[in-house]
């Protein structure tokens, strides 16, 4: 059984995530430390390092507008949390298309790290 939650500043969405391989309901009573957690963050919030070193390819990005503005965001981007900033390595081109849209928020998977964690992610 899996159970997460996260703070985050009151701005923000948060939702709720449970997980049980046998489908049984999470306990109330454990609580969840330092699993990744489901928000809506704002674009312009998430730092992208390694934006300058990549290119996305345009066909996908309009491919993804599309299907974002038909049926919504079905998988969130991966986001790293250190010290409160917030960090993108990986969803490219959703986080693209949702600029271009110009949407405000994208939904994220936060997981939180150490100060190496996010070297670890530079290199």
């Amino acid at each position: 059984m899996v159970s997460l939650t996260m703070q985050a500043p009151n701005s923000l969405r948060t939702f709720s995530v449970s997980a049980s391989s046998n489908g049984s309901p999470s306990p109330t009573s454990r609580g969840n430390i330092g699993g990744p957690v489901i928000l809506e963050l704002p674009l312009d919030k998430i730092r992208r390092p390694l934006l300058r070193t990549r290119t996305n390819d345009q066909n996908k990005v309009e491919e993804l507008m599309d299907s974002i503005s038909q049926i919504g965001l079905q998988v969130p981007i991966d986001v790293l949390e250190v010290d409160g900033v917030y960090y993108g390595f990986s969803g490219c081109h959703r986080y693209e298309a949702h600029q271009r849209l110009g949407l405000p928020t994208i939904r994220c998977k936060v997981r939180r790290g150490t100060k190496e964690t996010l070297r670890h992610h530079l290199r």
